[in-house]
C-alpha cells in the first residue's frame, strides 16, 4: 500500500527493493544450474534458492541483471563478479552476507543498483563500494553495523540517488556522520536505529539534500530527540516525510511539545506508520500540522488509546483550522480516533477524508455538519451497516455541502433505499461507490429517492435481483453492475437512463440481451462473462453513440446470426468490439466447442436467406418443369382423366346396382377398333363369327351401346360384361383416342386376373417402337405376348380364323339379357343386313369426337 503513495518506500520502509521481472515473459531461457538465465543471458534468478555461495561458474559474461535474494548467502567474495563488466543491477537482501571482499565490486564499474538490505554487515563496506562510480541505488539498512558513520569516499559517488542506511544496532546519530552527501543531491534518503535510540547530536541531519526522507527510530527513552531532527530539516521542503515507530513501546505522556517543529517544515505529505499515540500527542501532532504548509497526513497502523491525563478544555481544545488536502486514517487499532478530543471539529477543513480499516460502528449525528469541507468521503472497508451509517433520528438536511463523491465500498450495507435516503440530502454528490456490499435485494430496494446529481454509480460484487435495479439513481452517466449475479436485465429503469454513457455489465448471469434496446447516449458497453449465447446487432440498434463493445468470454452459439453479427460489426468498424478475438468461442455446435469465433465460417447458402429463398423457388420451378415434362412424355394428364372416368363409371354402376339393377354378361367378346376399321370389322370379322350355328356374341359400340348413357360408362360396361376383347390394331387404331380409352379399360380390368382375355389382332403391320409413349403397355404386349396377324392373302385367311375361334374358345349356348337404360329389354342377335350405327344410337360418334 505505502508503495502507491511513496515512490521509493523501500527506503522509507526499509523493507523493500526493486522486484525482479518476471522468468517466463523471456523465451530465452538456461537451467543448467541453480539460477535461471533469462532475457537472452542479460537476466539470472537466483531467488530463494538456498544458496550458500554464489554459482558464478553459471553466470554467462551478458548478464546485466542478478537476483540473490533470500538465500544463505554469508559473504561475497572478489570472484564471485569478475567476470560480469556488464552487471547493473546486483541485490543481495535477506541473506546472511557478513563480509565483502575489498575488490568485490572491482570489475563491475557499470553497477547502478546494489541492494545488501538485511544482511549481518558489521561495517560498512566503504573499500568495496568506492569503485561504483556509476551507483546510483544503494539500500544497505538493516544491517548489524553499530555507527551509521560515512567515510569521505562517499562523496565520489555524486550519481547516487537513494540511500538507505543504518540498522538495529546504531543507538544514535552524531552531528559528523554524513558530511559526505552534504553536495550530493538526493531524490530519498532512510535512516533506522536502534529502537532505543540512546542519543541524537543536533545538526546531523542538516547536511541531507532530498525529496523523500525517512525515519526509523523509536524515541521511546529520549522523546526530545524529535525536537533537534525537526530543527534539523526546517525550511526544507520534501515531498514525503515519514515516521515510523516513532513510540514503539509506550505512550507519550510528557508536556513538551516534540512536534513544535513541523510548522517549519515543507512537505507534500506526512506519514505516521505504526507506533503508539494518544489524545495528548495526536493534539500535539495536529496543533502544529495546522500551522505547517503540509498538504497530505496519513496515520496508518496506529495503535490509538484515550490518555487518562487528558483533560478537556473546551472549544479550546479543538482542532479547528487543520486544512489539508487529503487525511488518511487506515488500520487504526481504536475507532475513537476519530473523535479524539470528543469532537469532530478537526474534520472540517479536509478536502479528501479517507477513513478504512477502522472499525467503527456508527457515525454520530454531530458528525455530519462538522464534515463541512469535505468534497471527498471514503469509508470503505469498515464492517458498515445500515443502522452504522444512517440514523432517522439525525437531520441530514444541508449537511456535508461540498461533498462529491462518498465512498462506502465492501461493508455490510443491504439496503438500497436507506441509502438514497442518507445520499439525498448531499446537494453536490456526483460519485457514489457502493461496490462489495449486499445491496440488491428487491424487498430493500423499494421507494428511493435520489440526489438528481448523481452521475456515476459504482456497485460491483453486490447481489442484485431484476427487480433492484428500478431503485438506482437513473441520472447515471457511469453505471458499473459488474459481478452482480443479474440474471435479465429490467428495461424499464433502463428506459429511464437516458443519460447513460458507460455501463459494465461483466460477470453476471445475463442468459439473453433484449432486442431493440433503446440507449441513446450510451458509448460504452461491456457484457462479457455472462451466460447468453445468443447476440445481433437488432439489440444495439437504438444506441446510435455506441463504440466500444465488450461482449466475449460468454457461450456463444455459433450460428449464422452470430457470424452475421460479427461480420456487420467488423466491417461498418461503428463499435469496436475491445476484446476482440480470443475472448470469443464457440460452445455449441459440440462440433465447434471451443472455436476461436473468428475461425468460424459457416456456407453462404446456410446464412443468405435471400439466396436460400432464390435456390427454393429455382427449385420448386425446376421440379415443376421436372414434373411438367414427364407427364407430357408418359402422357400422365391422359392416364389420370381415365382414370377419373374409371372412377366415375365404376360409382355410377354403383349406384345402379343399389337401385336394384342386376349385373349382366352377355358378350362373349368386346371387339375394339378403329372407325376407319369398321369397313373389316363388319365385312369380315363379325360374318365370320356371327354366322355360324353356334354364333359368337359379339359387342361393337355401332351396335351395342345403350344409348343415352355416357360414351365412357358404356365403354366399361361392356367390356366388364365381355368374356374377350379384341384389339383390331392398326395405324388408325393407335390415332383414336377412345380405341386408347378401351385400352386402357381392358388393361385394368385384366389387373389381378390374367392378360389372356385381350387377343390382339394385328390388321396391319405395325412397328411397337413408332408406338407413342401412353401406348407402353401395348408396347409391351406387343413384345411377350402371341398376337394374330390378319394375312393378306385369301388361302391363309381361313387359318386366322381357326386360330381366332380357337382363342375365343366355344361359343355359350345359353343368352342372357340385359336392362336397358329406359327399362326395356332387348336380345342379342345378329343385326339386319340393313342396320347401320346411325341408327342404334345417332348421336354417338366416338370416333369423329376423337379425331376432332
Amino acid at each position: 500500500m505505502l508503495w502507491n503513495v511513496i515512490h521509493l518506500s523501500a527506503l522509507l520502509l526499509a523493507t523493500l527493493a526493486s522486484p525482479t521481472p518476471s522468468p517466463s515473459s523471456f523465451p530465452t531461457t538456461i537451467e543448467t544450474g541453480p539460477c535461471h538465465i533469462y532475457k537472452s543471458g542479460r537476466s539470472a534468478d537466483c531467488l530463494g534458492r538456498q544458496l550458500q555461495s554464489v554459482p558464478w561458474g553459471q553466470f554467462p559474461s551478458t548478464l546485466e541483471e542478478v537476483d540473490l535474494s533470500f538465500n544463505r548467502l554469508q559473504a561475497v567474495h572478489a570472484e564471485d563478479f569478475r567476470r560480469l563488466p556488464r552487471l547493473r543491477i546486483l541485490l543481495l537482501k535477506f541473506n546472511n552476507i557478513s563480509h565483502i571482499d575489498n575488490d568485490a565490486f572491482e570489475n563491475n564499474k557499470l553497477l547502478e543498483h546494489l541492494d545488501i538490505f538485511n544482511n549481518s554487515l558489521v561495517e560498512i563496506p566503504v573499500t568495496a563500494l568506492t569503485s561504483l562510480s556509476n551507483l546510483k541505488y544503494l539500500l544497505m539498512s538493516n544491517n548489524l553495523y553499530e555507527h551509521a558513520t560515512l567515510a569521505d569516499s562517499f562523496s565520489k559517488l555524486v550519481k547516487l540517488q537513494v540511500l538507505s542506511m543504518g540498522g538495529p544496532l546504531v543507538m544514535g546519530l552524531k552531528r559528523g556522520d554524513f558530511q559526505p552527501l552534504r553536495n550530493i543531491q538526493l531524490q530519498g534518503f532512510a535512516i533506522k536505529c536502534s529502537n532505543n535510540l540512546n542519543y541524537y547530536e543536533p545538526g546531523s541531519l542538516e547536511v541531507i539534500q532530498t525529496r523523500q526522507m525517512g525515519f526509523d527510530m523509536a524515541i521511546d527513552q529520549r522523546p526530545e530527540a524529535l525536537v533537534d531532527m525537526l530543527h534539523d530539516i526546517a525550511n526544507k521542503t520534501f515531498s514525503v516525510l515519514q515516521f515510523r515507530n516513532l513510540f514503539e513501546f509506550m505512550y507519550y505522556i510528557g508536556d513538551i511539545d516534540i512536534f513544535q517543529g513541523l510548522k517549519d517544515v515543507g512537505a507534500n505529505q506526512i506519514i505516521f506508520h505504526r507506533g503508539k499515540f494518544n489524545e495528548n500527542l495526536l493534539r500535539m501532532a495536529l496543533m502544529n500540522l495546522q500551522l505547517a504548509p503540509i498538504a497530505r497526513v496519513r496515520f496508518q497502523y496506529i495503535d490509538f488509546a484515550r490518555s487518562p491525563t487528558f483533560i478537556d478544555s473546551g472549544a479550546g481544545s479543538s482542532i479547528t483550522d487543520l486544512e489539508l488536502q487529503k487525511l488518511d486514517l487506515w488500520y487504526i487499532s481504536n475507532p475513537d480516533i476519530l473523535r479524539f478530543d470528543w469532537r469532530f471539529t478537526w474534520f472540517n477543513k479536509i478536502k479528501h477524508l479517507s477513513i478504512q480499516y477502522v472499525y467503527f460502528n456508527s457515525a454520530p449525528c454531530d458528525s455530519w455538519p462538522e464534515m463541512k469541507g469535505v468534497e471527498l468521503l471514503d469509508v470503505s472497508n469498515n464492517r458498515l451497516e445500515n443502522d452504522f451509517i444512517f440514523n432517522q433520528r439525525c437531520d441530514y438536511k444541508g449537511t456535508m455541502p461540498n461533498l462529491h463523491t462518498f465512498n462506502l465500498s465492501t461493508n455490510g450495507l443491504t439496503s438500497l433505499k436507506i441509502l438514497s435516503s442518507l445520499a439525498k440530502e448531499f446537494q453536490q454528490l456526483q460519485v457514489l461507490d457502493v461496490s462489495n456490499n449486499k445491496l440488491g435485494s428487491a424487498e430493500s430496494s423499494r421507494g428511493c429517492v435520489w440526489q438528481q446529481n448523481i452521475t456515476r454509480l459504482i456497485a460491483h460484487n453486490n447481489n442484485f435481483e431484476s427487480e433492484a435495479l428500478r431503485c438506482l439513481p437513473t441520472t447515471v452517466q457511469f453505471l458499473d453492475l459488474t459481478s452482480c449475479n443479474l440474471d435479465q436485465l429490467d428495461m424499464t429503469y433502463f428506459q429511464k437512463t437516458t443519460n447513460l454513457k458507460e455501463l459494465l455489465l461483466s460477470g453476471n448471469k445475463i442468459k439473453y440481451i433484449p432486442s431493440k434496446w433503446k440507449s441513446p447516449s450510451l458509448q460504452v458497453l461491456a457484457l462479457d462473462g455472462n451466460s447468453f449465447g445468443l447476440i445481433s446487432m437488432e439489440s444495439f440498434q437504438e444506441m446510435p453513440r455506441l463504440s466500444h463493445l465488450t461482449a466475449g468470454n460468454n457461450p456463444y452459439h455459433c450460428t449464422c446470426e452470430l457470424h452475421a453479427f460479427i461480420e456487420d460489426t467488423m466491417s461498418k468498424g461503428k463499435v469496436n468490439l475491445t476484446d476482440w478475438p480470443w475472448n470469443y468461442r464457440c460452445y455449441h455446435p459440440e462440433a465447434f466447442l471451443n472455436t476461436v469465433i473468428s475461425k468460424y465460417f459457416p456456407g453462404r447458402v446456410a446464412c443468405d436467406i435471400r439466396l436460400v429463398v432464390i435456390i427454393c423457388v429455382a427449385t420448386t420451378a425446376a421440379v415443376i418443369l421436372i414434373l411438367m415434362l414427364i407427364c407430357y412424355i408418359f402422357d400422365l394428364p391422359w392416364y389420370t382423366k381415365a382414370t377419373y372416368q374409371i372412377i366415375r363409371a365404376k360409382y355410377r354402376a354403383h349406384k345402379e346396382k343399389a337401385a336394384g339393377e342386376p349385373e349382366t354378361f352377355a358378350y362373349h367378346a368386346f371387339i375394339s377398333y378403329s372407325h376407319c376399321d369398321a369397313d373389316w370389322v363388319r365385312d369380315q370379322l363379325l360374318p365370320c363369327l356371327e354366322s355360324n350355328k353356334n354364333p359368337y356374341r359379339l359387342c361393337i359400340h355401332e351396335r351395342d351401346f345403350m344409348p343415352g348413357k355416357w360414351i365412357i360408362d358404356n365403354i366399361i360396361e361392356n367390356i366388364e360384361s365381355s368374356r374377350k376383347v379384341i384389339f383390331v390394331l392398326s395405324r388408325h387404331f393407335v390415332n383414336s383416342e377412345w380405341c386408347n380409352y378401351e385400352l386402357y379399360f381392358a388393361q385394368q380390368r385384366a389387373m389381378g386376373k390374367t392378360f389372356g382375355d385381350v387377343i390382339l389382332v394385328v390388321k396391319e403391320p405395325i412397328d411397337p417402337n413408332s408406338l407413342p409413349s401412353k401406348y407402353c403397355k401395348l408396347k409391351k404386349m406387343l413384345s411377350t405376348k402371341t398376337y394374330l396377324v390378319w394375312p393378306q392373302q385369301v388361302n391363309q385367311q381361313v387359318f386366322f380364323w381357326a386360330q381366332l375361334k380357337s382363342v375365343l374358345g366355344k361359343p355359350m349356348t345359353n343368352r342372357k339379357r340385359r336392362t336397358s337404360s329406359v327399362g326395356g329389354v332387348s336380345v342379342i342377335e345378329r343385326p339386319p343386313e340393313n342396320w347401320r350405327p346411325d341408327a342404334a344410337k345417332p348421336d354417338l360418334h366416338r370416333d369423329e369426337e376423337a379425331n376432332h
